[in-house]
């Protein structure tokens, strides 16, 4: 009896979830599979058996992340053919980039870059403008979330167009755009950008996005300076230890963690911003004075090395200390936009959750990649210690949350202090460090 309740019910819910396929679900999971084939079709012969299988796993995974999320479907579907319009107006000669108007001002990868950077910083504002709307502020914070969905559209789009524009440099330097620092760090706004899209619909709320914004425009801030200064952008061959399928898994696996870490410290910076409102302390304010450093202090650090670009730091510094400074003397009002403190708390722990697990995955084929590439897994390289702290760190942030119940200002600022311990992972190896990983020195 008890066996057959079980049967019909799994049954049942199997055909609830199909019964809750549109129309739209079937004909984007055979466009996905149709794209599949016809990849596999046409370029197997320069693929490895390895390639070959993330290739076929990929076309499921498509489906099921349409599935799962469904604004994802229009998104994967128009990247797919605006990159393949971009794709087929080169028409194989990548000078055309530069004579083709919608190439140059729209579908180049760096035209489109700079778009999405354009976007990124305007949905930044209009998400900030809705905190401060007041009657508009609903109007305002949706334009901020469209402006997102576009800048994330757009770089996707980029990054699409540029690992084409890698092949017709030549077959020897393309490569999947996630090599360099310029490349990671579009990747790194993209990934926090649609994650955080997906918390905002979740839970029906989008004054959250001025905080996250920010760590976005920060990104983008970076992207443009390293961009101009050290012209970054310019497609280079890999170096022999990249010229590896690993690669294609490692990098966005590791970069699902940093985007989500990075999500979560906003997320706990706009929970302290409510908690200590109405403080009129100024000494406990100490989480906006401590966003406060991170901004000011890496414009001064970056000057260092770059002194033509000092003007452009110091008014980043200005900017900073100006958001900074509207935080502290706004936080009641923006306090009353911001969802309620268990919202906050959930999505901090959610991102957490989902960036540790990614993380994990991608130190796993970090270790596996360097076996293949080095000969050991593990060689106590400055990246690799690093990682291994920030995996600690937040291995110790889920353990103190699921068995001791951490909860409210403690977990926040030990996010926030995880964001200042995933950056120096992330830059701050590069810039003061060195090691098998050097790839991406500033």
């Amino acid at each position: 009896m008890n066996t057959a309740t079980t049967a019909t019910t799994t049954i049942t819910l199997d055909e609830g979830f199909l019964a809750r396929r549109n129309w739209f679900d079937w004909v984007f999971a055979l466009l996905v599979i149709v794209g599949g084939l016809y990849a596999f079709a046409r370029y197997s012969q320069y693929m490895d058996g390895y390639e070959k299988g993330i290739l076929l796993a990929a076309v499921p995974s498509a489906i099921w992340l349409g599935w799962f999320w469904r604004p994802l479907r229009v998104l994967m579907v128009g990247v797919a053919a605006i990159s393949l319009l971009a794709i087929g107006a080169y028409q194989g000669d990548l000078a055309r980039g530069e004579s083709v108007f919608w190439l140059k001002y729209f579908l180049s990868s760096q035209s489109a870059i700079l778009w999405m950077s354009v976007l990124f910083v305007m949905s930044t504002l209009f998400y900030w403008g809705g905190v401060f709307g007041r009657g508009q502020a609903a109007a305002l914070e949706s334009i901020g979330s469209r402006l997102a969905w576009a800048a994330v559209t757009m770089a996707l789009i980029g990054t699409m167009v540029r690992w084409y524009e890698s092949y017709l440099i030549g077959a020897d330097v393309g490569h999947i755009p996630v090599s360099n620092l310029y490349e990671v760090f579009v990747l790194f706004c993209w990934m926090t950008t649609a994650f955080y899209l997906y918390f905002e619909e979740q839970y029906e709320t989008r004054t959250m996005g001025a905080f996250v914004m920010l760590v976005v425009a920060a990104a983008v801030g970076f992207l443009v300076w390293y961009s101009v200064a050290r012209e970054a952008h310019e497609i280079q061959p890999l170096v022999p230890a990249l010229k590896s399928w690993w690669m294609k898994l490692h990098v966005p696996a590791n970069f699902i963690g940093y985007g989500t870490f990075a999500l979560a410290a906003m997320v706990a910076f706009a929970y302290l911003v409510k908690q200590q409102a109405t403080e009129t302390r100024w000494h406990r304010l100490a989480p906006l004075w401590l966003l406060g450093v991170l901004l000011t202090v890496m414009p001064m650090v970056f000057r260092k090395s770059v002194e033509s670009s000092s003007v452009y730091w110091l008014s980043y510094l200005g900017v900073s200390a100006f958001i900074v400074g509207g935080i502290l003397v706004a936080r009641r009002h923006i306090a009353l936009r911001l969802p309620a403190l268990d919202v906050l708390d959930d999505v901090m722990y959610k991102s957490i959750a989902v960036g540790f697990a990614f993380f994990t995955i991608a130190t796993v084929l970090g270790a596996l990649w360097a076996a293949e590439a080095w000969g050991g897994y593990w060689s106590w390289d400055p990246k690799e210690t690093w990682a291994l702290i920030v995996w600690l760190n937040y291995a110790a942030w889920l353990h103190m949350r699921l068995m001791k119940g951490l909860r409210g200002t403690v977990s926040a600022w030990w996010a926030l202090v995880g964001l200042a311990v995933t950056t120096f992972a992330f830059l701050g190896v590069n810039m003061f460090l060195s090691g098998l990983h050097s790839y991406g020195e500033l």
